[in-house]
């Protein structure tokens, strides 16, 4: 099966992953993307002593290599191009122990027994019994540790009744923490609601994730940014934070570059999504209440046609 660029364009991952595990072609697909992320450059972040490496995968996807320099120990988040991970944690000169999977999807849990066959003991965590070569099943509040680095399980169903988010930190520093949000909270948007519901959502974004430092940086499950801020702004057109986000957003990805990382604090001045208590957002949806106000702003993205400007 060959898919060339104009039909790749107009799948989402999210779409293809679920088309792949029907047809159980996902592993005989993978090949035919690689190539299609080549114009993607990756990217690391140092945050005090965690360092973090953006890794572009299949068409839009984010894995990212947590690294603790204390211990040069290892966590990868959601590996679906194994070999990439391997080779990454080979340049970096670190010890991989630990893969942190969001949810079962494919484009996301997909390269998690490929994975611990190239790297025998890894521990596997996740919060659904669907992810491949699980080794450890966690819920809302569960901690382990990536050498010297604290991680907490964040249970946020909805796109999936298993989602987990990993919110990662360093005891006793200044520096920022992280939070690996999948495909519940991107840049400017979260995701479908697959299996869950609006309150489940608003949950998520607001009363879980939304109460982390504001300093937190947000490192999501796919390149999404333009499109969800093009949506922000139909929502929102008079909201200065949303153009001057897009503008930079369009500047970035022409030149290859993530726009990854975003921080929960700017996430609160363009996402429509984490804005549902906004007098702007809930006049847009005709409604008065931040979850009615969710509920309807997502059924009408699900149908929005991105403006190509």
């Amino acid at each position: 099966m060959v898919l060339g660029r104009g039909l790749l364009g107009r799948w989402s991952l999210a779409a293809l992953g679920a088309a792949c595990a029907s047809s159980r072609l996902g592993p005989a697909l993978l090949g035919t993307f690689l190539h299609h992320t080549d114009f993607r450059k990756s990217l690391t972040v140092v945050q005090g002593t965690m360092k973090i490496e953006l890794l572009p995968a299949l068409t839009d996807n984010y894995m990212y290599l947590i690294i603790d320099e204390d211990t040069k120990e290892a966590a990868i988040v959601d590996p679906v191009q194994p070999q990439k991970v391997v080779d990454t944690v080979k340049k970096h000169g670190v010890k991989l122990t630990t893969v942190l999977t969001t949810h079962h999807h494919w484009d996301h849990a997909g390269g998690n027994e490929k994975l611990i066959k190239l790297v025998p003991g890894l521990k596997v965590y996740g919060g659904d019994e669907r992810i491949g070569a699980l080794t450890h099943k966690v819920t809302h509040l569960s901690t382990l540790q990536v050498g010297s680095l604290n991680v907490k399980c964040l249970s946020t169903p909805c796109h999936t009744s298993g989602h987990i988010c990993y919110f990662v930190s360093k005891p006793g520093v200044s520096e920022s923490p992280a939070v690996f949000t999948g495909d519940t909270l991107f840049v400017a948007g979260c995701g479908k609601f697959y299996e869950g519901t609006a309150e489940e959502m608003y949950k998520a974004l607001l009363e879980i994730l939304g109460r982390l430092p504001p300093d937190t940086k947000v490192y999501c499950g796919h390149e999404y940014t333009i499109n969800n801020l093009k949506f922000a702004r139909h929502v929102e057109p008079n909201n200065m934070a949303i153009q001057e986000k897009l503008a930079w957003a369009k500047k970035k990805y022409g030149g290859g570059e993530p726009t990854v990382p975003s921080t929960l604090e700017e996430e609160f001045t363009y996402n429509p999504f984490m804005r549902v208590r906004e007098k702007t957002v809930q006049q847009h949806a005709g409604e008065t209440d931040p979850v009615t106000t969710m509920r309807a702003i997502r059924k009408e993205k699900d149908l929005f046609k991105v403006p190509q400007d």
